[in-house]
């Protein structure tokens, strides 16, 4: 090894030591991770969430703010002029008993501060009652009646949904005074709520309203280009919504009439090419015909035939399904058709159908696939089976042989036009490598998929599923 080989590497192979470990993944990465995966994935769900998040959040800040300051404040200020009026009234009965008696004093309260006042004789106050979690009234009354009259005091808040029953011990009797509970507590604070939570709700509906006119454009614009993208006619679909919608759905527009003229003069082309072409073959057929039969001659027609056939997969994988208009058929008849054409060639092939039979499809495309299909089960096998299986959203159509197969790293190879297996396909069968090619082509055409898997008959098992 040269020096400048060795001051190549890196630091840590010369050293003998580890690599630098990568950094850990910060936590709150992990938590927008979590976050976005329970979150919901559709555009109107998410565009509510937008809406209904901040208003949520609003409220909640704006109930805080309430129930922080106005609420305590109000009850503070309530309980405040409430213990005034009863330290009014103590100071009242302990300045002199000759004056006034506990009779006039008890008309007093009522008649000025709507109090109803009881002296009793002296003794111990009641145990005291447990308190609720949010006692916001026992809490700040009690600390109006520790702050300004300083004597032990008993509060029953609970007993009376309309009364608050106040006892206070003071040196010869016990003083009761009962007290509206809208005199020392803000009781209609439930009706900001309520008005609150009601106008919430107006917003919420009418945002939830113009939420949906806003994205119906967007959902018609997917319907029109997964339509589109099946073969279906969507000559209903217009532009409509907000501007940046209608330049998406016109740029579909534009976009689809582009494809549709570029699939139009393909398949002009396609047409002149075949019509050429054929003519050629048919003169090859004419010539061979007036010639003696002989070996040579039987060549060159084994030939003609092969290039007429060639001809055909080759502008049939190049026509694709242009042109041809999805229609509701009877897929069960087809597969029956299929299974009796190759009975007839002296091949054994079995069909089964289940389901509703009546499926939308391009009839001659899908002929074409499933064909295509049994050849390639009938050419490389001794044994096929077609079985279809209409669901409530899948069509699925499989083709089962007692062939070779296809070993599993090369099953999305043969999907490759004009790619053939040599070891598993004998290359001496006539066969151009687009069967396969066609298929998927069709089954992709109708917005479907197919795959191939292993076969409970030995072989390969090749599945179509085509939404219905």
């Amino acid at each position: 090894m040269t020096i400048g080989q060795e001051r190549d590497r890196p630091t840590s192979a010369i050293a003998g030591t580890e690599s630098p470990t990568r950094p850990a993944p910060l936590p709150w990465k992990g938590l927008g991770r979590a976050v976005s995966r329970w979150m919901p994935k559709g555009l109107y769900a998410r565009s509510l969430i937008i809406i209904v998040a901040p208003i949520v959040l609003l409220q909640a800040v704006v109930a805080f703010v309430f129930m922080e300051r106005h609420w305590q404040q109000v009850t503070a200020r309530l309980s405040q002029t409430a213990t005034q009026n009863i330290a009014g009234i103590i100071d009242l009965y302990e300045a002199d008993h000759d004056a006034i008696t506990t009779d006039q004093i008890a008309a007093l309260a009522l008649r000025r501060f709507g109090l109803q006042v009881s002296f009793q004789p002296a003794g111990p106050l009641p145990p005291t009652q447990p308190q609720p979690f949010f006692s916001l009234l026992e809490r700040t009354l009690g600390e109006e009646l520790s702050r300004q009259i300083g004597k032990p005091f008993w509060i029953d808040a609970t007993s009376d949904s309309n009364l608050v029953e106040v006892r206070i011990q003071l040196e010869d009797a016990n003083l009761r005074v009962r007290v509206l509970r809208s005199h020392v507590y803000a009781s209609n604070s439930h009706i900001f709520i309520v008005w609150m939570v009601v106008a919430s709700l107006i917003l919420l509906a009418v945002a939830i309203s113009f939420l949906r006119n806003q994205i119906r454009p967007i959902l018609e614009l997917a319907d029109a280009a997964e339509s589109f993208g099946k073969g279906r006619e969507s000559s209903e679909f217009r532009p409509r919504g907000a501007r940046e919608v209608r330049q998406a759905a016109h740029a579909f527009i534009e976009m689809r009439r582009r494809i549709e003229r570029q699939i139009e003069q393909r398949t002009t082309m396609l047409a002149g090419v075949s019509h050429d072409l054929r003519t050629i073959l048919t003169r090859f057929k004419l010539e061979l015909e007036l010639l003696e039969d002989s070996p040579d001659v039987e060549a060159l027609r084994s030939d003609v035939d092969e290039m007429q056939h060639m001809l055909e997969e080759y502008l049939s994988f190049a026509r694709g399904d242009a042109g041809e208009v999805p229609e509701l058929v009877d897929v069960e008849a087809i597969v029956e058709s299929l299974s009796t054409d190759a009975r007839r060639s002296g091949q054994q092939v079995s069909a089964s159908f289940s389901g509703d039979a009546m499926v939308t499809v391009k009839p001659v495309s899908l002929k074409r696939c499933l064909a295509n299909l049994v050849d390639n089960a009938c050419r490389y096998g001794t044994e096929a089976r077609i079985t279809a299986v209409r669901g409530d959203t899948w069509l699925s159509l499989i083709v089962d042989d007692n062939g070779p197969g296809v070993p599993s790293e090369l099953r999305e190879s043969v999907f490759r036009p004009f790619y053939r297996l040599d070891d598993a396909r004998n290359q001496d069968r006539r066969g151009t490598g687009l069967g396969l090619s066609i298929a998927r082509d069709v089954a992709r055409g109708h917005g479907g998929e197919i795959q191939l898997a292993e076969s409970p008959l030995g072989g390969l098992r090749v599945t179509v599923r085509i939404p219905v």
